[in-house]
């Protein structure tokens, strides 16, 4: 019975095709075995092309675990082997104050970035693989997320004007181990990847017993993208119903009562969208807050009465002729509402 099949030269052209658009690509190599992976097969893929992009690698070590900087000091010589410059970018935790997974995340895409920028390079390139899509997609269920948070990873992005790219998303770990198997490569192991403090862990821990029910990580991988195409469609009858119902009026946004005539999700969209535009900026207002508002908006015009509602630091009022105007709320005065 044969295993999984390594990568080929054929199918590395197709996964780092979306490499050759940008002058120069730093990839993140943690070295585990998919990081391990990329920058082998990345650097295969660019020896074997008269052009392409420059590569660079970076490690990032959180100082969190005793062996992290010996392992960045691994990576940096198996960089070496492969010909591409080697950089390893140190977070200094201690000033971070509490450290949590999602400050530690937000401390090394940071490194990354600013490294990109000082090298010149355009685009970041990380190793998410498909078994992570698979993981990504069960956690946001199990939050109750709509189609976007469904839809998972994109394997592109952007991140403060760098672009992102996912060149192994739809790839298996496995195919990935098989990858360096092949090759005679290690990997470094981090323990922590199997500690149950983290939710991402315990998620991984639950494929025995859901996956003999059918609910496989490629069934999940599949939904992310069947999800995403429906995202893609929301989204651009969104827009096309935002061109047509917005309007600017008393510093923040007016949308026309015609708004009532589009379906729930495209009003939800609509909403989301005004709020963010009014404030000038930010994240949407979450999924649950936005629902709670437009039932109460739906509701209030179907019964043709005003209404005023405050969501995402706006004001959102519906008046008796069924616009609705989203403003920037007021910052309040501080004691404003003491009894005197």
């Amino acid at each position: 019975m044969s295993g999984p099949a390594p990568i080929g030269a054929a199918e590395a052209e197709f996964l780092f095709a979306p490499f050759a658009a940008h002058e120069a690509v730093l990839l993140a190599v943690s070295g585990g075995v998919d990081s391990v992976a990329m920058m082998l097969l990345a650097a295969r893929w660019r020896a074997s092309g008269p052009t392409g992009p420059k590569l660079f690698v970076a490690t990032v070590d959180h100082g969190l675990r005793p062996e992290s900087g010996m392992e960045a000091a691994t990576v940096a010589g198996w960089a070496r082997e492969a010909s591409l410059p080697h950089a390893t970018l140190v977070w200094n935790h201690r000033q971070a104050g509490r450290v949590s997974q999602e400050s530690a995340r937000a401390a090394r895409y940071g490194l990354l970035r600013e490294h990109a920028r000082t090298i010149g390079a355009d685009a970041l390139a990380t190793a998410h693989h498909a078994d992570d899509q698979a993981e990504t997609v069960l956690m946001r269920l199990v939050r109750g997320s709509g189609p976007a948070g469904l839809a998972g990873m994109r394997q592109g992005g952007t991140l403060d004007g760098l672009t992102l790219l996912r060149p192994l998303l739809n790839v298996p770990k496995v195919r990935l181990a098989a990858t360096l198997a092949r090759a005679g490569h290690p990997f470094c192991e981090d323990p922590s990847n199997e500690k149950p403090l983290y939710a991402r862990n315990r998620i991984r821990r639950l494929w025995a017993l859901l996956e003999p029910e059918g609910l496989t990580r490629e069934r999940l991988t599949t939904l992310a993208a069947r999800a995403a195409r429906a995202e893609q469609a929301l989204s651009a009858a969104a827009d096309k119903a935002f061109a047509g119902l917005a309007s600017q009026a008393g510093g923040g946004l007016a949308l026309a009562a015609s708004l009532f005539d589009e379906p729930a999700e495209i009003r939800l969209r609509l909403l989301a969208r005004a709020v963010v535009e009014a404030r000038g900026g930010g994240e949407a207002p979450r999924l649950e807050r936005l629902e709670a508002l437009e039932a109460a908006v739906a509701e209030a015009a179907a019964e043709r009465r005003s209404l005023r509602r405050t969501l995402g630091g706006c004001m959102v009022t519906l008046g008796r002729n069924g616009t609705v105007t989203v403003t920037q709320e007021k910052p309040r005065r501080r004691g404003a509402n003491r009894q005197s």
